[in-house]
């Protein structure tokens, strides 16, 4: 009885890790979409400063790439252990 209770246990928390990450990169993606249409708009407003612009687009995307792939890396280590 209390292993089928541990097996439902482990069948749920393999479905909330595999949620979990799917939120994390549907997040990245919305993030990452943002930050590209802001740049373009900035761009579009100040095409002098365009390489200023472009270096900041290029870290802030880089963060939120980073933050995605640290919760994926998260919900694989609860996914496999």
């Amino acid at each position: 009885m209390i292993l089928l209770e541990a097996a439902a246990g482990a069948g749920l928390a393999k479905f909330g890790a595999a949620i979990g990450a799917a939120i994390a990169v549907i997040g990245a993606a919305f993030g990452i979409g943002n930050i590209g249409k802001s740049t373009v708009e900035s761009i579009a407003r100040q095409p002098s400063a365009a390489g200023d612009i472009r270096s900041a687009m290029i870290l802030s995307a880089a963060f939120v790439e980073g933050c995605a792939l640290f919760a994926i890396v998260v919900c694989a280590l609860i996914l496999f252990f």
